[in-house]
């Protein structure tokens, strides 16, 4: 049997198959029935305005020969895209599938909605005659850029920003509980002073909070000013009508975005790259945070909680994999690739207008759908581990050499102040303790061997690996 025959469609993409109920949240926003039913809206909007105008017209009709909506008119049109479901899907299809334009197959759709509105609101109602309304001075452009504005938007704000924030959060909340557990640090793989947990889960906070913060301040920009942004159609029409404020009212106060009042036929999607480029850094950031905790879990200092009756290994029966950090750095790299192609991509047009950015934009839902994946996975891993105290406690309690460095550092600090005996204080401590296994009774015995005064011999011999800290614990505190 051939899979292709087999209904429903089987999903090419894992997005759609595999890991459907995870990524299914942006169905809502980033589909092509969603990007359909935001162009509807879009176009009911406009008709709307032009019908019954807007404060800095006086509320009158934009365009002659029409009367104002009533609310029950307005209400009707409206309800058209809250109602566009399975049933209009396969209509619109049905246009697409004669027009081969999907813009115009929505044009199309909503004429189909208008001549049933006399069902609905009476013989009288004028909807019936408004066919030329729909689509009036607009390029496809108009519609297509608003709406997917709209739908990314939406996407950003509902779905993708909490699924980012609930990972912040987490992390947030385990920074203050474990601020002040001590934990060995590796630099260049070699133990180094100490840190705590916490402080080191801050410092992802704060990357992250900038991230978000970015994200949060963005420009979702949109135009309709007709097929090469001079109004000229409109002009053409009605020659007395101010386009340009029309054009600010609807985009600004009507579709909630920032007006752009120079473009070509297209909106310049630099907003766009702007806002893929952001989610590349935060999804990047993540990545590492991902390979971090994963070879921490590898090193013993994360513990992971065992998923009952899940299997770690097709052989091994004792592992616990971490597949969870696996997964999302794997979905944070395909993100990556798509959202940076997408910034690339969007801000070139040849001339006035050329379709590439038509299928790129189609993939947007595909690049989120892979950030999401990964969010989802990354959160899930972070709630399944816990620290290993006994490892972080040995860890620290086998590299006494890391006192090295608060040592010389106050040799330093006695050599500026005359004390004898203090000199070439790297070169000493180095000859101590680089390349050999120390203990704590070594590094007191050391510390007794030099010139320092009882007060500062007695704080460096109160050092231990865990508690050589530093202030990170308060550090914890700067990371919103």
């Amino acid at each position: 049997m051939n899979l292709t025959d087999i209904s429903p469609a089987i999903a090419l993409t894992p997005l759609d198959g595999r890991y459907h109920a995870q990524t299914a949240p942006l169905v809502e926003y980033l589909s092509e029935p969603a990007l359909n039913r935001e162009r509807i809206r879009v176009e009911i909007e406009w008709m709307i305005l032009l019908a019954n105008g807007y404060e800095g017209n006086g509320n009158m009709p934009v365009v002659d020969g029409v009367q104002p909506l009533t609310d029950d008119e307005q209400k009707y049109l409206r309800s058209i895209a809250e109602n566009f479901g399975a049933q209009g899907i396969a209509q619109h299809a049905a246009h697409e599938a004669i027009t081969h334009h999907d813009v115009k197959a929505v044009e199309y759709y909503i004429d189909d909605q208008l001549d049933k509105a006399a069902e609905a609101l009476g013989k009288d109602t004028q909807l019936t005659q408004l066919k030329t309304l729909v689509h009036f001075a607009c390029t496809s452009e108009d519609i297509n850029n608003l709406s997917i504005a709209r739908c990314v938007k939406n996407a950003i704000e509902q779905v993708w920003t909490p699924a980012a924030q609930a990972i912040v959060d987490h992390l947030a909340e385990k920074a203050d509980e474990y601020r002040d557990k001590s934990l060995l640090s590796l630099t260049h793989g070699q133990p180094a002073t100490p840190t705590t947990l916490g402080k080191e889960l801050a410092v992802y906070v704060y990357r992250l909070n900038r991230q978000l913060k970015h994200i949060a301040q963005q420009e979702y920009l949109g135009k309709i000013n007709g097929a090469t942004g001079t109004f000229g159609a409109h002009l053409a029409a009605f020659p007395d009508v101010d386009w340009i404020g029309l054009s600010r009212e609807f985009v600004t106060n009507r579709m909630g975005l920032t007006w752009n009042p120079l473009t070509t036929q297209i909106e310049s999607h630099d907003w766009q790259a702007e806002l893929y480029g952001t989610i590349s850094h935060t999804n990047r950031i993540l990545h590492n945070l991902a390979v971090d905790v994963w070879m921490y879990i590898s090193r013993g200092v994360f513990a992971q909680v065992p998923v009952k009756g899940a299997t770690g290994s097709s052989t091994m029966p004792h592992k616990v994999n971490p597949i969870r950090f696996e997964n999302a750095e794997a979905n944070l790299e395909l993100s990556c690739a798509l959202l940076d192609t997408l910034s690339a991509t969007l801000v070139e047009s040849r001339w006035q207008r050329d379709l590439t950015d038509s299928t790129t934009q189609r993939n947007i839902g595909s690049a989120l759908g892979y950030s999401m994946l990964a969010l989802n996975n990354l959160l899930g891993g972070l709630k399944s581990i816990h620290p290993n105290d006994i490892v972080i406690e040995r860890e620290l309690d086998d590299n006494w050499e890391v006192l090295g460095e608060p040592i010389q550092t106050a040799m330093r600090a006695c050599e500026l102040a005359g004390i004898e005996g203090m000199d070439k204080p790297y070169e000493k401590v180095k000859e101590l303790m680089r390349g050999h296994s120390i203990s704590q009774e070594d590094v007191e015995a050391f510390i007794d061997s030099l010139n320092f005064d009882e007060a500062t011999a007695s704080r460096l011999k109160r050092l231990t690996p865990a508690t050589y800290t530093g202030v990170a614990s308060q550090l914890v505190s700067f990371k919103n």
